[in-house]
């Protein structure tokens, strides 16, 4: 197993190749050694597809727009592969955070007080007290919190949690995949992930032995509490076997490794090794969308993602998403949002 060392001087490396400011985007001075990678450590290029991380990386890094790393963080210690804080205090600390932009590793939010706004890849959620936000890296995300918004950020590394635990169950978490929503709304009654998330405080902030360990540990259960939300299968499809759950997860993997150069359904039906109908047919029973809409999604989504919050030119955004050519992508645009990729450019 590798080490923690060989693990991050190979990172190291890899961030040798572009780099980027974010501190500037957060309001932190820059110093040189807080200079970070552009593409993120683990963002892989289009055509990349051996590593299972990049089934989740569904992102090429947009010119202009602001890719965090963990060392972009200087209240975070040193070589530490996560990063907890108080949502208050983090909010405090790098004013720009609110602003559009992205990170290379994962992301857990949870609200204790307070209310807001939280989008996610132009998806916006309400944000309330017992709100437990799941992001990947590459998503692209801000938000709008009221001045007495509390809770806690919680970020990883792959490599913490891979250190110990199987990619198999950090891959496939349900609210790590694009076929469900990245949001639990848990009561205020919740007496099992919120004190854990406390504990995990707890431990970040009392320095003892083993505490990579126990603080993987707590990660781990707490991702583990939180997927069995996900469990039950939607009441509109109460007799749904139990496996079309998993070919939707994995329908939803291969969404986002592919929809920059694949947009039928017959091509994601054909890796699935099912029919197109029944892809439709299982995507509209459980997620009240066909896949081929979910598919048009995608599209857009990182379309206006581009478009909204990068320098890109339309024919640069054409380009990255597969299209011929700038003409037929700016069709393609306004017959599926009735404007103009002009319209949404800043």
């Amino acid at each position: 197993m590798l080490s923690h060392d060989i693990l991050r001087n190979l990172r190291i490396r890899h961030q040798r190749r572009q780099m980027l400011r974010p501190e500037e985007e957060l309001g932190q001075s820059v110093t040189p050694e807080k200079i970070v990678s552009a593409s993120g450590r683990l963002i892989a290029c289009p055509q990349r597809t051996s590593s299972p991380h990049y089934l989740f990386t569904s992102f090429m890094k947009p010119p202009g727009l602001p890719v965090f790393t963990l060392e972009s963080f200087p209240q975070n210690r040193p070589h530490r592969p996560w990063y907890l804080e108080r949502l208050e205090r983090h909010v405090a600390n790098f004013p720009g955070i609110s602003q559009p932009h992205s990170h290379n590793f994962y992301l857990l939010l949870y609200v204790t007080q307070g209310h807001g706004t939280h989008t996610i890849d132009l998806v916006t959620y309400d944000l309330q007290p017992g709100s437990l936000f799941f992001m990947t890296p590459g998503q692209v995300h801000h938000w709008d919190l009221s001045e007495d918004a509390q809770g806690y950020v919680v970020f990883f590394e792959a490599e913490f949690y891979l250190f110990r635990y199987p990619g198999s169950r950090l891959y496939y978490y349900p609210f790590f995949t694009s076929a469900y929503s990245p949001v639990l709304h848990l009561g205020a009654t919740d007496a099992s992930i919120g004190p854990l998330i406390e504990r995990m405080w707890a431990e970040d902030t009392t320095p003892a032995p083993q505490q990579d360990e126990v603080f993987r540990s707590y990660l781990h259960i707490c991702l583990e509490l939180a997927a069995r939300h996900y469990h039950a299968p939607p009441a509109t499809a109460p007799d749904e076997p139990r496996h079309a759950q998993q070919i939707l997860r994995e329908f939803g993997l291969l969404l986002n490794e592919h929809f920059r150069t694949q947009r039928s359904v017959q091509h994601y039906a054909d890796l699935l090794h099912i029919s197109p109908n029944h892809l439709n047919a299982l995507c509209r029973r459980q997620l009240g969308k066909t896949a081929s809409a979910l598919i048009q999604e995608r599209v857009l989504v990182e379309a206006h993602r581009l478009l909204r919050h990068t320098a890109a030119t339309v024919g640069q955004v054409a380009d990255a998403l597969g299209f011929e050519d700038a003409s037929y992508f700016s069709r393609y645009f306004r017959k599926h949002t009735g404007y103009s990729p002009g319209e949404v450019m800043r």
